[in-house]
């Protein structure tokens, strides 16, 4: 049973990659109601990662990415759109897209990181 749960976390995490690529990329031109929804079924991508495609062996490795990554977004986002800012409003829809993925991403890494947390404090704090 294990191999297709983790065949499912694959599935999640790649369908959860091209998700947050697409809104990233549409975010600005969907309609109100619908960047929730996408953002949702992220979070939603998010947990089912964390709670069975990240292995015992595989935490910290990936809580310090996660948090390297969480952390580093903004900063990130602000010195591309800088950086793009010589190309005038092509730049500026290029950051917007940049943007947009880094925050679906963020989304989609967040659940998967918090689910992994707790699991890392349980494991650490269960007698032996």
């Amino acid at each position: 049973m294990a191999g297709k749960s983790m065949k499912y976390g694959e599935y999640a995490f790649l369908i959860g990659i091209l998700l947050a690529l697409i809104v990233g990329i549409l975010s600005s031109y969907l309609p109100a109601g619908t960047l929730p929804v996408m953002l949702g079924i992220l979070f939603i991508l998010g947990v089912i990662v964390g709670l069975v495609n990240i292995s015992d062996k595989e935490v910290n490795s990936f809580l310090i990415a996660a948090i390297a990554l969480l952390l580093s977004v903004s900063s990130w986002n602000m010195l591309f759109a800088t950086t793009l800012a010589f190309l005038g409003s092509f730049g500026a829809t290029i950051a917007t897209w940049v943007a947009g993925f880094t925050g679906a991403f963020v989304a989609f890494i967040s659940p998967a990181a918090f689910i992994v947390a707790i699991k890392a404090v349980y494991n650490l704090a269960k007698s032996e």
